[in-house]
């Protein structure tokens, strides 16, 4: 069953406000024990951390930008 338009904006607006920065201290935190990689290999993996995060929620934010489908004209 699909999300109302509603429903999936709000829960957006929460991953980005609460769900990204938990997600970035847990990142930093990981990788500051982690402190023995060589600086081009600890560049990557925060690249990949950076960008990795958004394809399991890709559906979440997929049309929000958009106008409410469900909205009566």
């Amino acid at each position: 069953m699909a999300m109302e338009y509603k429903a999936r904006k709000r829960l957006a607006l929460a991953v980005l406000v609460l769900g990204l920065p938990a997600y970035i201290v847990l990142a930093v935190t990981l990788m500051s024990e982690a402190a023995r990689f060589h600086k081009v290999i600890e560049f990557f993996i925060y690249v990949a951390l950076g960008i990795g995060w958004v394809f399991p929620l890709k559906w979440v934010f997929r049309g929000i930008g958009q106008p409410d489908p469900d909205a009566n004209d």
